[in-house]
C-alpha cells in the first residue's frame, strides 16, 4: 500500500505566528527552569539587603546564621508575627504552661547538669567584673527553666505534666572577622522559644515523641513547601541522642530547632539539698520529673521561612531581554504587610485623604497598612507591583478617580497577580475573612 505524502506550503503569515510560538515556548520553558541554588541564595541576600529585611553594608549567610546582623523594619514584624504564633501555640492554647522573662545578665551561671549534651547548657566564656561579682550573659534558657521550676511546680498545685516557655534574647561569642590576626570574639545575640516540659520518667520518652511530631507540623505549618523542613537525629559519643528540625537552605541544610531529654540530675544538681521540694504528683505517685526542653532559633527560622517564600521566574519581556521577578510569597500569618494603599489616576489631593482614611481604617482592624500614597515620586505602576512583590505585601489596593465616583478600589494579588474590583465599603471584611481562613490552613 502506497503511502501518501502531503507537502504542505506555509504562507509568511503562518511562519510569523509559528516563530512567535516557538519564541513563547521559549519564555515559558525558561519561566519553569529552576534557578540554581548559588544564585538563589545570591537573589535572597540581595532581596533581604535592598528590601531591609536585614541591615548592615555586607550580607552573608555566615553573618546572618552566626546572629551578626541587625533586623530592618520588615524583618522585625516578620520575627514578631513568629513569636506571636509560637505563643498562641504554645502558652496560649494550652493548659499547664507558665510563661518566664528572665535575666539576660546575673551572678556568673552555675553549670547546668551535664545530660550527655556538648551544647545543652555551656559555662558563659564572655564575663566581665561588677561590683566585685562576676556576671555572665546567657547562651540559652534552660538556665531560668530549671532555675524557677519550684516556684512554677507550686503554682499548678504541684501537678504534672506542666511547662516552662521563655522567648528572649540569648547571646554567644563569634570571631571578630574584621580583627587582623587579634582573634578576639564579640557576642553576637539571637532570640530563642523554649520550652521545658516536666514529665514522669514513664512518659517522658511519650512526650518527646509528641513534641518533635508537633514542633515539625508547626515549622510546616507556614511554609509554601513544607517538605523543606525535616527532623533527624544525632548522637554524639557518649550516646545521648538530640532530635533536630532541620530546614533545607539553598546552601545546605542548618538546624532551627532542636529537641533533648534529660533525666532527674538535672534538676536535683540544679536544687541540691532540696529533693523534697522537687517531687510532682504523677497520679498517686509523687516523683522528681524528667524533662524535655525544646529550643527554637528564631533569627534563624526567619531567615528559613524567607528562603522558602522565595519564588524567581524568568520569562522574556516584549524586547527579547531575559527578566527576573522575584516574590516572596509569605505566609498571611508572618508577611510583615498585609495591604498596601497606592495612588491610582486622579486629583491626587482627594486621592490621598481617602488613602489616609482607608489605611486608618484597615490599622483599626489590626491589619498592617504600607501607605504608598506617601510617596511623591511616580513610581510606574509594573515597578511599584515589583517592589511589593519583594517585600512580601499580600494585597496592594489602588484608589483611583472611580473610587471617588462609584466607591470602587482595584485590588492586585500578590500570588496570583490578579486584579479585581472591590467596594471600598467590603475591603476591611474581605481582608479580615482572608486572614481568618489563613489561620485555620
Amino acid at each position: 500500500m502506497s503511502s501518501l505524502i502531503v507537502r504542505t506550503t506555509w504562507s509568511p503569515e503562518r511562519r510569523s505566528i509559528l516563530k512567535s510560538c516557538r519564541v513563547l515556548l521559549r519564555a515559558r520553558t525558561r519561566f519553569y527552569a529552576a534557578p540554581s541554588s548559588d544564585r538563589l541564595r545570591d537573589v535572597l541576600l540581595d532581596v533581604c539587603q535592598r528590601r531591609r529585611f536585614f541591615l548592615g553594608k555586607e550580607l552573608t549567610v555566615a553573618s546572618i546564621i552566626g546572629g551578626g546582623q541587625s533586623l530592618g523594619p520588615l524583618g522585625i514584624k516578620i520575627k514578631r508575627n513568629i513569636i506571636e504564633e509560637w505563643w498562641d501555640m504554645v502558652v496560649l492554647s494550652r493548659e499547664q504552661v507558665l510563661p518566664i522573662d528572665t535575666l539576660l545578665q546575673g551572678p556568673l551561671l552555675k553549670k547546668c547538669p551535664d545530660h550527655r549534651e556538648k551544647d545543652s547548657a555551656r559555662d558563659v566564656t564572655d564575663t566581665v567584673p561588677d561590683q566585685g561579682q562576676i556576671s555572665a550573659l546567657r547562651e540559652d534558657l534552660l538556665h531560668g527553666a530549671l532555675s524557677h521550676y519550684i516556684t512554677c511546680l507550686d503554682m499548678v498545685n504541684r501537678k504534672l505534666p506542666f511547662g516552662i516557655a521563655e522567648v528572649g534574647k540569648c547571646f554567644h561569642s563569634v570571631p571578630d572577622l574584621q580583627d587582623s590576626g587579634a582573634h578576639l570574639a564579640w557576642p553576637a545575640e539571637r532570640t530563642m522559644a523554649s520550652l521545658c516540659w516536666f514529665s514522669s520518667a514513664k512518659t517522658s520518652s511519650q512526650w518527646r515523641n509528641y513534641w518533635l511530631r508537633h514542633r515539625l507540623l508547626w515549622w510546616r505549618r507556614f511554609a509554601q513547601v513544607p517538605s523543606g523542613f525535616s527532623s533527624s537525629e544525632v548522637q554524639d559519643t557518649e550516646g545521648a541522642k538530640t532530635f533536630v528540625i532541620n530546614y533545607d537552605f539553598p546552601w545546605g541544610r542548618e538546624p532551627v530547632e532542636t529537641l533533648r531529654t534529660m533525666d532527674d540530675s538535672a534538676l536535683t544538681q540544679m536544687h541540691a539539698g532540696t529533693a523534697a521540694k522537687l517531687h510532682g504528683r504523677d497520679g498517686r505517685k509523687s516523683v522528681i520529673p524528667h524533662t524535655v526542653c525544646l529550643s527554637g532559633d528564631l533569627d534563624r527560622g526567619l531567615l528559613a521561612y524567607l528562603s522558602d517564600a522565595l519564588h524567581c521566574t524568568e520569562n522574556l519581556s516584549p524586547r527579547g531581554k531575559e527578566q527576573l521577578r522575584t516574590v516572596l510569597k509569605i505566609h498571611p500569618s508572618l508577611a510583615p504587610i498585609k495591604v498596601a494603599v497606592d495612588l491610582g489616576k486622579g486629583p491626587a489631593v482627594d486621592l490621598r485623604l481617602v488613602c489616609e482614611g482607608l489605611s486608618s481604617e484597615l490599622r483599626g482592624s489590626g491589619i498592617s497598612v504600607w501607605p504608598g500614597y506617601l510617596d511623591t515620586l511616580g513610581t510606574p505602576m509594573e515597578q511599584l507591583f515589583t517592589k511589593y512583590d519583594e517585600m512580601g505585601v499580600m494585597f496592594t489596593v489602588l484608589v483611583s478617580d472611580v473610587t471617588l465616583e462609584s466607591g470602587l478600589l482595584h485590588l492586585r494579588n500578590r500570588d496570583t497577580t490578579i486584579k479585581e474590583t472591590v467596594h471600598i465599603s467590603k475591603l476591611r471584611a474581605f481582608l479580615t475573612q482572608y486572614m481568618s481562613a489563613s489561620k485555620r490552613l
